[in-house]
């Protein structure tokens, strides 16, 4: 090697180069290379030792401190111990000497590589790693370097990465968990110190506005007079250096806290010193002084300041997060709530210079976000545990939350708080559940409480009480926050749909433990804006072109924008709230439903009758949106309804229906004129749902003879008149359908009528599907262009309409379906007459295929054997291996579609109990294996195998004895005979497929089919056939273990685990004595030693727990010691 001087400037000036804005990328990996050689070299380190200590610049200082952390993390075994030992001296010492000049990153970086020698090390080798530590916390100049070290050291010893065997973590842990007290110990020395220190010590503080803080419920709360005149002490000032130490040991805190078990080393009086330390962050004073102060250097204090208020809540919040909590811990958490709720006292009062919200808004965001994870932590972890404490007082803690919920600064924060009172809700709702001799007591105590939040939840979602903040909310964009989608199930929504949404929820929490209150709460305030709505008929005018609504001053169209969109909102709250009026409360609450009912059913239909949505306004773009919204949420509303509707008409239909078939025929009259083209989308939707309702969920047997019935379906198979848009077209179908196939409540057979609605049934698919059966003549002459879009147009109306009526009715009587699929006859064989001539248009194929599938699944037993094997041959005559592979590689995602819906369609097939159609088994096997597979077995993509591996599992599952025929004598003479094995060649191939799925990287196949394996283990014991435990087993077992090595499935880990225990508990002794011994032979990068190693640690334990143990352990230390042996043979490179 070149002199250490020359390498020093050489290596410089390389760095210099490297990171020019001018080097090329080609010169940078070039560089690169060179270094990575120069830093696998045996004796490099020295030279970066010499480097660390020579140079300024910090490129250097960062490559040499990585060619450190590389030789000790990957190289350190075979290091001689006398340079180990000189490392381990060279480096503390240079940190010693520089910490105070060195950059904050290099200094860091250089804490972390000394860590790593410990982690290696000590206590063996390295003795004074941790007394060294403890000696720099201790010494005053080194204080923060001790500090910085102390928390790399939990961050890195606590929870080791993976390059350490199992038995060095354990060992690790272990030996922190031994200095934890004293670690404790002395930072809360430090805190305390500092605290006393600066703390003003005048005997009696200066009175102030806030000096009267010690009030009824802070007495309440901290039961010791000497606590509550602690924690009124006036904050200290603390200087910069005080500030840095404070805030890097609540860092240390924080971190061991993540892991340290709670027990009786967190002393009180730490606690208490946290706590101090939290009240900087909701001290509004210490802003106030940096501004005052006018100079910059102030505010950041100020700033900082607030941020050691973050870190101690920090702190608590890792203390609340843990739900296991000892005995003897209690007290202390108690005594946590306390001092917490005092804060959140702190926060919320209300003072002569400030509103509450105003003080919030002064307190640093993330302070107030970690002040509500902890109230959220509170109630969801440690409500049920505190509330039994006579000394707490939950009522008055509520009290607190309500004013903090309600002056929070931003719309995240109150979403966050509504979370917390949803909690707390559900909570109090599980309770009520499971003590109910004491349910009134319960809700006694809680009542003024969830009234208040009721009410003032309703008028955060009215324009009327809340217009400025209300105005803020988007509803124009959706959100694309997929994840809060996915978690409630929903569609995407706006930011006011959102807040809409949240509100409501805790509404009806509060409606289902409070019902008169909650709905005496809400109905007066929806009667106020009805008033408003119904009022408008008498400013209707009429002028030259139609209605016009004369209301001109810009205040009164404000006004009426905001009452109409209250009522739209208040009308969702009334829909939410239907179900708490159904079932075993019936009865005792029907007035309060019938009086909601007959307002809606007005709503509608003076809003049809005076057709508001056509009505001129003087602010079209605001006033008729709103308008059409109100009308829309009236339907949907009373369609809300529809299940108590239907109570009523099965508790009246023998008695006095006169009241129940008024509301009926009203609602009706409302939604009739609204079927129409020219209505608005959003309000024919509204209509044709609640239509649908009505057919599906009430079932008057008097709904087919109302005249406005009558004229929906004269209008639907009027082929003159103008289509309604798909959407509106298939629902109005739907309901027409049911309303004829649908079985009536309350009526015997005899009386159902089924001929005449069997023929009037007829008649409506027929005219549904006129053009669609025409086609058949035609559909085998070849199409010109604009006639083949026409074919596709009529193709694409008919099916979506059939389809959908065929999967409203899946679930219904036999008779229904009969009569269903007798109108469908027809259209059903014209659809398999076509299928040919459109096998190569995918868009048709897949529509077609979706429509048979829905067939298949709702209508099977009604379609007959004969027709439903020409449907399947059809198929499968039509997907040869040709046509299956245009479709999976040459037309995307819809020639894939097209391949899942036909897979599907076999699945219902294959899972049909009984002989009818196990003919088919074989070639729907040979389907599978011998055209689909090959095609995808090689493609990275998962289309269609998942849909495939289903199939597959189907065809195992539902036909267990295709191959594996079991006799009687062989069951009784259990274990003499083997069960007779057919269609072997098949049942492996299969297999084999499963086990190449489990070498590819698509996660979510691998976790189906590794449950599909379970499954069939636990239903039809497959790891205990012969065939399976003699010839794959072991395989399968070596695939899994595979797996876990390469990391490739890590989410994975613990159902792999399972499933290798399932497997192998099949035949223990084979899997210790042969199979493992093998596996570990086969294993390349580790030395027979180590391999010894690795299979003494794996003891023949039987049991689940810890055979997966083993399983961890073993994958780990093996990684481990590959890691270990992959240092890079010696060679040098000059620089």
């Amino acid at each position: 090697m070149a002199s250490e001087e020359a390498s020093l400037r050489a290596l410089e000036s390389l760095m210099t180069e490297f990171f020019h804005n001018c080097t090329t990328n080609e010169r940078k990996r070039e560089i690169e290379e060179l270094l990575n050689n120069f830093a696998q070299q045996i004796g490099a380190w020295r030279f970066c030792l010499y480097f660390l200590s020579s140079t300024r610049n910090d490129y250097v200082m960062m490559y040499s401190l990585t060619v450190f952390e590389n030789l000790i993390n990957k190289m350190w075994l075979g290091v001689p111990s006398q340079d180990k030992m000189e490392i381990r001296s060279c480096l503390p010492k240079l940190l010693l000497a520089h910490h105070k000049t060195l950059p904050y990153f290099i200094r860091n970086k250089l804490c972390k590589v000394i860590v790593d020698i410990g982690r290696q090390d000590w206590p063996m080798f390295y003795h004074d790693f941790f007394t060294n530590i403890l000696q720099l916390i201790q010494s005053p100049v080194t204080t923060p370097l001790g500090l910085i070290m102390l928390k790399t050291t939990s961050e890195e010893l606590a929870c080791p990465r993976e390059d350490l065997s199992v038995a060095r973590k354990e060992e690790l842990r272990k030996l922190l968990l031994d200095q934890v007290q004293t670690v404790l110990g002395l930072l809360t020395g430090i805190l305390e110190s500092i605290w006393d220190k600066h703390s003003v010590t005048a005997a009696t503080p200066p009175p102030s506005p806030t000096s009267g803080e010690s009030g009824d419920l802070l007495s309440s709360l901290l039961q010791s007079p000497s606590a509550a005149k602690l924690l009124n002490q006036p904050i200290p000032i603390l200087d910069t250096d005080s500030e840095y130490i404070c805030s890097l040991a609540l860092e240390c805190l924080a971190h061991l806290f993540s892991w340290i078990p709670l027990s009786t080393s967190i002393t009180p009086s730490l606690l208490t010193t946290i706590f101090h330390f939290a009240r900087f962050g909701c001290d509004t004073r210490v802003r106030k002084m940096s501004s005052v102060n006018g100079s910059s250097q102030n505010s950041v204090l100020g700033q900082e300041r607030g941020r050691l208020g973050v870190l101690a809540m920090s702190c608590i919040n890792e203390l609340m997060s843990k739900n296991c909590v000892p005995m003897e811990f209690e007290e202390y958490l108690l005594r946590m709530f306390q001092q917490t709720f005092y804060l959140l006292q702190k926060i919320t009062k209300e003072n002569n210079a400030h509103t509450v919200k105003s003080r919030l808004e002064e307190l640093d965001e993330s302070y107030i976000e970690k002040f509500t994870d902890f109230l959220r932590l509170f109630v969801s972890v440690h409500l049920r545990r505190i509330e039994s404490y006579s000394q707490f007082p939950v009522v008055e803690f509520l009290a607190l939350l309500f004013k903090y919920t309600f002056h929070q600064p931003t719309h995240e924060g109150y979403f966050s708080c509504l979370d917390i009172w949803t909690l707390f809700l559900d909570y109090l709702t599980s309770k009520i559940k499971s003590r109910l001799a004491d349910k009134e007591a319960v809700l006694n105590r809680y009542e003024d409480a969830l009234v208040l939040l009721l009410t003032e939840v309703l008028n955060r979602i009215q324009f009327r009480y809340n217009q400025a903040q209300l105005e803020e909310l988007d509803d124009e964009t959706l959100d694309d926050d997929v994840r809060s989608r996915v978690e409630q199930g929903q569609l995407q929504q706006t930011e006011w749909q959102r807040y809409l949404r949240q509100s409501l929820e805790v509404v009806a929490k509060v409606m289902e433990l409070l019902p008169t209150h909650a709905f005496s709460t809400l109905f007066p305030v929806l009667q106020d804006n009805l008033e408003v709505y119904l009022g408008l008929q008498q400013f209707v005018v009429t002028s030259g072109t139609g209605h016009r609504l004369n209301i001109t001053a810009e205040n009164d169209c404000r006004r009426l924008h905001c009452s109409l969109r209250d009522l739209s909102s208040l009308l969702q709250a009334v829909g939410r709230l239907a179900e708490y009026f159904i079932g075993d409360v019936f009865a005792a609450r029907f007035n309060d439903a019938l009086t909601v009912v007959e307002r809606l059913v007005k709503v509608t239909l003076y809003g049809s009758q005076i057709k508001l949505y056509n009505i001129e306004t003087a602010v079209p773009s605001v006033l008729k949106p709103d308008l059409i919204d109100v009308h829309a949420q009236s339907l949907a509303a009373l369609q809300a309804y529809a299940h108590w509707l239907a109570q009523f008409y099965s508790e009246v239909h023998r008695q006095n229906p006169e009241q129940f078939i008024s509301l009926v025929s009203t609602a009706l009259e409302a939604i009739t004129p609204l079927i129409s083209s020219k209505v608005q989308e959003k309000l024919l939707l509204s209509a044709c749902h609640l239509l649908v309702s009505l057919a599906t969920t009430v079932r008057p047997v008097f709904l087919i003879s109302i005249p406005a019935v009558q004229k929906v379906f004269n209008r639907i198979t009027d082929t003159s008149a103008q289509r309604l848009p798909d959407k509106a077209q298939v629902l109005v179908c739907r309901a027409l359908s049911n309303v004829l196939l649908l079985p009536w409540p309350n009526l015997p057979e005899s009386e159902q009528q089924w001929a005449v609605r069997s023929t009037n049934h007829a008649s409506l698919i027929s005219a549904l599907t006129r053009e669609y059966r025409q086609l058949k003549s035609n559909a085998i002459l070849p199409q010109r262009k604009v006639q083949l879009e026409d074919t596709k147009v009529i193709i694409h109306q008919t099916l979506s309409v059939l389809e959908d009526i065929v999967e409203s009715i899946s679930g219904e009587s036999t008779k229904s379906r009969q009569i269903c699929y007798q109108s469908l006859q027809e259209s059903v064989q014209v659809s398999l007459a076509l299928f040919p001539a459109f096998i190569h248009q995918s868009d048709v194929t897949d529509e077609m295929l979706s429509f048979f599938l829905t067939l298949f699944q709702g209508l099977r037993v009604q379609m007959g054997v004969p027709f439903t094997e020409q449907i399947i041959q059809t198929f499968l005559n039509m997907f040869t291996r040709e046509q299956l592979a245009e479709s999976i590689l040459h037309e995307g995602s819809t020639g894939c579609r097209v391949v899942e819906k036909f897979l599907k369609i076999l699945q219902v097939v294959v899972q049909e109990p009984g002989q009818v159609f196990k003919p088919f088994l074989p070639s729907v096997i040979s389907l599978c294996m011998e055209q689909v597979y090959p095609i995808i077995a090689e493609r990275s993509s998962p289309d269609v195998k998942a849909e495939l591996f289903e199939l597959l599992f189907r065809v195992l599952h539902h036909n267990w004895r295709y191959f594996f025929k079991s006799s009687v004598l062989a069951s009784v003479q259990r274990g003499v005979a083997e069960e007779q094995m057919e269609n072997e060649a098949q049942f492996s191939a299969i297999m084999q497929a499963f086990g190449q799925s489990f070498l590819q990287p698509d996660i979510h196949l691998f976790k189906q089919n590794l449950f599909y394996l379970e499954t069939l283990n636990t239903k039809q014991k497959l790891y205990h056939k012969k065939i399976f435990r003699t010839t794959m087993l072991f395989q399968f077992v070596n695939v899994l273990l595979q797996v876990l090595v390469h990391k490739s499935h890590d989410l994975l880990q613990e159902e792999i685990g399972i499933a290798t225990y399932n497997m192998a508990s099949v035949d223990f002794d084979g899997f210790y004595s042969a199979f493992l011994p093998e596996f570990l032979a086969s294993c390349d990068g580790v030395d027979s030693n180590q391999k010894n190693v690795l299979g003494r640690n794996f003891k023949m334990d039987r049991d689940l727990p810890s055979f997966t143990q083993n399983v961890h352990r073993l994958v780990n230390d093996l990684r481990y010691y590959r890691l270990c042996n992959d240092s890079l043979p010696p060679g040098t490179v000059k620089l």
